[in-house]
């Protein structure tokens, strides 16, 4: 997966509308059944070559809620990604 949507996530569906490749889904499409929004790894492109940074990351209100996770074979991966588990944007 490319990024992740932590449980600080406040459902404001402002990364779902910034998403260029639809890879998030709100909470009652999240297949973890979890009620925050999820990212679907196999669609996540870290908004390479449509963005400097994710997008979803730069439109979220809630600081840190949207964090780098493993990169995802033969999916892109941003040159300035962070390490696991830290916020995409600061």
């Amino acid at each position: 997966m490319a990024v992740i949507i932590t449980d600080t996530c406040i459902n404001c569906a402002a990364c779902i509308d910034e998403c260029p490749v639809e890879a998030i889904v709100d909470e009652d499409e999240n297949p973890t059944g979890e009620e925050i929004y999820y990212v679907f790894a196999d669609k996540c492109v870290e908004c390479v070559t449509y963005h400097d940074v994710p997008a979803c990351a730069a439109a979220c209100p809630t600081e840190g809620c949207i964090q780098w996770d493993d990169v995802t074979d033969g999916m892109p991966a941003s040159e300035s990604r962070g390490e696991k588990g830290t916020a995409v944007v600061e």
